[in-house]
C-alpha cells in the first residue's frame, strides 16, 4: 500500500537505500520530489523550507513504516505526505539523540524523533497522525556538506 510517483528502486543487495527524496520551498507549500538533494553543514537542504534553521536540517522517514501507517489507515500513503525530507526502504530510522548516520555523501545526527502533527491529518487525510505514531522518523542536524540522490545507501556510524 505504499505508494511513490517517482521510479522504482531496487534494493538487491538488502542495505538501507535512499527511495525518495522531496523538498518544500516554503511552508505549507506542495512537497517536490526530487532525484538528488544539495545539503549544506549545518543549514540543511538547500532549496528547502527549513534551510538555515538551527537543528532541523533533514527529516528522515522509513518507507517500511509507511507500508504499515498505510495498511493500518486501509489507503496508500505518498511519501511526500508526510513532509519528509527523505525516505529510506530496507530498514528502521534510528530516533535515539546523536545517533549518526551518513547519507550519501553527507553526515548527519539524529536530533529528535519527527512527531507527526496535524498538517498530516490534511496531507494523509484523516487519521494520517495516528497512524504516523511512533512511524514518523527522525529529525536531523546536517553536519557535513554534500549530495544525497536517490539510491545512495544509509549506514550508521559511529559518533
Amino acid at each position: 500500500m505504499y505508494a511513490s510517483t517517482g521510479p522504482a528502486v531496487v534494493i538487491p543487495d538488502g542495505r538501507v537505500r535512499v527511495t525518495a527524496l522531496h523538498v518544500a520551498p516554503e511552508r505549507h507549500a506542495p512537497m517536490e520530489e526530487r532525484t538528488s538533494i544539495e545539503v549544506v553543514a549545518g543549514r540543511g537542504v538547500v532549496g528547502d523550507r527549513w534551510f538555515g534553521t538551527r537543528h532541523r536540517h533533514v527529516s528522515v522517514q522509513s518507507a517500511d513504516a509507511l507500508a504499515e501507517a498505510a495498511a493500518e489507515l486501509g489507503r496508500d500513503v505518498a511519501p511526500s505526505a508526510t513532509r519528509r525530507t527523505v525516505t529510506v526502504s530496507g530498514g528502521a530510522v534510528p530516533t535515539v539523540p546523536g545517533v549518526r548516520l551518513r547519507v550519501g555523501e553527507v553526515l548527519l545526527e539524529v536530533v529528535r524523533v519527527a512527531a507527526p502533527c496535524r498538517v498530516m491529518e490534511t496531507s494523509m487525510g484523516p487519521g494520517g497522525a495516528a497512524a504516523l505514531r511512533r512511524r514518523g522518523g527522525s529529525i536531523l542536524r546536517a553536519l557535513t556538506s554534500g549530495t544525497i540522490r536517490v539510491g545512495d545507501e544509509v549506514v550508521q556510524v559511529a559518533g
